[in-house]
């Protein structure tokens, strides 16, 4: 083949356009003008763990902000632009999901999560979760059980509404004693950071006190969910593996917060860790299993809906995700 037989990219779409221009469809003026509707599908998506129906609902997406240096501890922001750009995601603004889960095994509806509730600390595209649950089908007054991967406000601001009301006022609510305890405390409040986040986390736990079961490390504490301590991001930081028949899946909380930067150096710290080098140790050691083993996740702030497989590269890890089902 010789130069002159080579159609380039450019020639060939101004002769489609002009084409079109000269077609009778075109000039009738018959291609429908629909209004730009501007609006997203409810945020739900659902998948069976055995016999176990779970959902995974959204509360919509976090800002971050650009990227800056030491957000994750050692990287630059020059590395940082550079590993979203290689993995053509934006670069000038860094956005989390916020994927709760929903469990339902026929006797026990379960919410893992509840996301940021009316505050918008992170950004006003969060504060989702009750419309997409409803959407989902899943009335808030029919969950069971409430249980918490820790107390961060992305995670426990969802269960009082700004008039007092509770959100899941049916719902047992389960958590680590160790988090409750740090998060509920105001001699903890050394910055003022710390401070906002405690006061507002005492306004959702105290009030809920007499209904909140502290679970241990190892106990399968509702049918088919059980704790395993994954402390560092938090002290009482946990993640569940769910079990139903063969089939488990590991409801990952903020054992890694991005689906790049997080896996390619599980070893860096994260800014918002109460002990990051705890926090890296628990990643590393998590991760290797479930990479190992094959499990799959659900990781909280990873790409909607957080369902995937680790996969070992170099010497970190990279997130496949899962192909979403149309069909149950």
């Amino acid at each position: 083949m010789n130069a002159k037989s080579v159609i380039s990219r450019r020639s060939l779409l101004a002769g489609t356009a002009a084409a079109l221009a000269a077609s009778p469809v075109a000039s009738s003026g018959a291609f429908a003008r629909a209004p730009l509707l501007n609006t997203q599908a409810p945020a739900y998506y659902r998948f069976r763990i055995g016999t176990i129906e779970a959902t995974a609902v959204s509360d919509g997406p976090l800002d971050l902000g650009a990227p800056q240096p030491d957000i994750f501890k050692g990287v630059s922001k020059d590395d940082f632009s550079k590993a979203l750009a290689d993995n053509f995601l934006p670069t000038e603004k860094v956005k989390l999901e916020q994927n709760a889960l929903v469990l339902n095994t026929g006797d026990t509806l379960v919410l893992i999560d509840t996301g940021t509730g009316a505050q918008k600390l992170m950004g006003p595209d969060t504060g989702r979760l009750l419309g997409n649950l409803r959407a989902a089908g899943i009335d808030p007054k029919d969950v069971d059980a409430v249980v918490l991967t820790h107390a961060h406000p992305d995670h426990c601001w969802g269960l009082i509404g700004t008039d007092g009301q509770q959100h899941f006022p049916n719902a047992q609510i389960y958590m680590s004693q160790e988090d409750f305890e740090f998060w509920t405390d105001p001699a903890r409040a050394t910055n003022d950071m710390l401070k906002g986040f405690i006061e507002n986390t005492r306004r959702q736990l105290l009030p809920l006190r007499e209904r909140i079961v502290f679970f241990k490390d190892g106990q399968q504490f509702l049918p088919g969910v059980q704790a395993i301590a994954a402390p560092g991001h938090t002290v009482g930081h946990t993640v569940f593996m769910i079990s139903s028949g063969d089939r488990s899946l590991c409801n990952a909380g903020d054992l890694a917060h991005h689906h790049v930067m997080s896996l390619q150096r599980p070893q860096a710290e994260f800014a918002f860790d109460t002990d990051g080098a705890q926090a890296a140790r628990t990643r590393q050691r998590l991760f290797g299993m479930l990479a190992a083993q094959r499990i799959p996740l659900l990781a909280y702030h990873f790409p909607w809906p957080g369902l995937g497989h680790l996969a070992t590269q170099g010497g970190g890890y990279r997130f496949v995700p899962s192909p979403l089902q149309t069909v149950l």
